[in-house]
């Protein structure tokens, strides 16, 4: 069962902006990774069902953020379809991701009251993803399309809809600011953040200095594009 209700989780991410994602198969590492993050200040992050044994890995991981990391709220993703979803679920996923829109996955989730945050790339998915009830869309893969406009011309005619671009974003001020400017609500960061030559180095404070930066980014951009 989640720990954290489904307001709690997408309030959490609104408020933070930042939800660091990663797939590492030694458990070890992975809990470091996650601390890292949690030390950096994030508050969401999404564990990537895309390798071996991935479930299993999640399972432990989830006791561990439970045991060690209680304020940090940890989702699945990867998630293509509701076989996957309902078993992350029984494993007590706080919430779902996917690459894709799958609707039996939008209404698994819903009756279980977790968050579904399903990859969109056009108007019409974006629209069908609300109708399922899905609160926070991600774009993705938003690297292949031009993002930034996609996003003004998306919430011009549709206020309401809430974007969480994946992919393509940079860790710097300037890439973040422009996508806050844009009118995202949050972003997803995998590589960019969780850099593969700090975690070969074992650099976790590394990982850790550079989240701190990206929300500080955040707040700054939010900031400014309210005045």
């Amino acid at each position: 069962m989640a720990q954290f209700s489904r307001l709690d989780v997408l309030n959490t991410m609104i408020d933070s902006g930042l939800v660091p994602l990663f797939f590492k198969q030694d458990p070890e590492i992975a809990k470091k990774i996650l601390s890292a993050c949690a030390k950096g200040g994030a508050r969401v992050i999404e564990f990537t069902n895309r390798g071996d044994m991935a479930p299993f890995a999640y399972a432990e991981l989830l006791q561990y953020v439970t045991r060690e990391l209680p304020h940090v709220i940890l989702g699945a993703g990867t998630i293509v379809d509701p076989h996957t979803a309902a078993l992350y679920i029984a494993y007590g996923a706080n919430f779902i991701v996917g690459p894709n829109l799958n609707r039996e996955v939008a209404l698994l989730c819903n009756r279980r009251k977790i968050p579904y945050f399903p990859g969109c790339a056009t108007p019409t998915e974006i629209s069908e993803a609300e109708t399922l009830g899905v609160e926070i869309v991600k774009l993705f893969p938003s690297s292949s399309i031009d993002g930034q406009r996609f996003v003004k011309a998306i919430l011009e005619p549709c206020p309401w809809t809430r974007i969480m671009p994946t992919g393509g974003i940079q860790a710097s001020e300037e890439s973040i600011t422009s996508w806050f400017r844009a009118g995202v609500s949050c972003i997803g960061m995998g590589s960019q953040l969780l850099r593969e030559n700090f975690i070969a180095a074992h650099d976790f404070d590394g990982i850790a200095s550079l989240a701190q930066d990206i929300l500080g980014w955040i707040r700054k951009a939010r900031s400014e594009t309210r005045v």
